[in-house]
């Protein structure tokens, strides 16, 4: 199976490479005529406010790694400047014209991409739902969610960029877990930057997203001039539902940002035998964080509680 996914993917990059070189209209086009298509490819990127390592704000440069991807959804982390105004660092029209992607609108500010610099981009489907998810911080951080209807088909993606301490990565891994398990189950993937270098050792704060997911799968994407370190990570549930997780390495890739992005394959035929499976078990009868049941009927109060409380 893995192996079929590469092949997948291969030829998602190659339908990419037509699209660069001109032989396809533009990105637009190439995603309507996708359209139906049960491969999706979906990325994270640190885009690191689109300043290279050379220390230039270049976002031209940003948007050319984000066309080499190639992705139907896309979620960025530094997508705005951390203080003052919170302003969007690339050109969303330049981006939607080189990519064909567009905006989801979860951002708090009118001038922001995103929010606490998450960003969340698709040119396939619909929006359903868009929300902000608050987590708990030592400093400002936060998560998107975005519910989509790709083709008849649900798909939910949450982008988030955890904290550099590791207390707090555990609770804020505990909060979107308790948060997701209490959302009626449907596909979802759990993408970003998860600053978690050492994802094997004991008491790992990605522990604290099992059983809803599956951490095993890990490709070193930082620093990005010599990546070490798996900071980069696409989760799915149910298990099976992300394939060919890999790297985007590329030499512009490796100048434009700190991280390299990340990417996988997503076959949206599978989802309705996945959550047929027995080993799915996601239900709103999980435990939540604290160890309570998650009843039928609770969920909005539990989800209420983790926003506001």
């Amino acid at each position: 199976m893995p192996g079929q996914f590469a092949s997948l993917s291969r030829l998602l990059d190659g339908v990419g490479r037509l699209v660069r070189l001109g032989r396809a209209p533009d990105a637009v086009a190439a995603s309507a005529a996708c359209d139906g298509c049960d491969l999706i490819r979906v990325a994270s990127y640190n885009i690191h406010k689109a300043i290279g390592n050379d220390g230039t704000y270049d976002p031209a440069r940003t948007i050319a790694v984000i066309a080499e991807i190639d992705a139907d959804i896309i979620a960025l982390q530094e997508a705005d400047r951390r203080l003052g105004d919170r302003k969007g660092r690339l050109d969303l029209a330049t981006l939607e014209r080189e990519t064909g992607l567009s905006l989801v609108p979860v951002a708090a500010r009118p001038t922001s991409h995103g929010w606490h610099g998450n960003a969340l981009l698709y040119r396939r489907g619909k929006v359903i739902r868009a929300e902000r998810v608050h987590l708990p911080h030592a400093e400002p951080r936060g998560a998107v969610l975005a519910e989509f209807d790709i083709d008849g088909r649900p798909l939910r993606v949450v982008a988030a960029h955890l904290g550099l301490l590791s207390r707090t990565r555990r609770q804020q891994m505990e909060r979107l877990r308790a948060y997701l398990e209490a959302r009626q189950p449907m596909p979802t993937l759990l993408c970003g930057d998860f600053n978690e270098w050492r994802p094997g050792r004991a008491n790992s704060p990605l522990e604290r997203l099992s059983p809803l997911f599956s951490t095993t799968d890990a490709v070193p994407s930082f620093p990005s001039r010599r990546p070490v370190f798996p900071l980069d990570r696409i989760f799915g549930w149910p298990d099976g539902l992300v394939a060919d997780f890999s790297v985007h390495d590329s030499p512009v890739a490796r100048r434009a940002s700190d991280h390299l992005p990340v990417k996988a394959v997503i076959d949206l035929r599978s989802t309705a035998e996945l959550l047929e499976a027995p080993s799915a078990g996601l239900s709103r009868r999980e435990r939540d964080a604290g160890g309570g049941q998650i009843l039928d009927g609770e969920a909005d109060r539990l989800e209420h509680r983790y926003l506001l409380g």
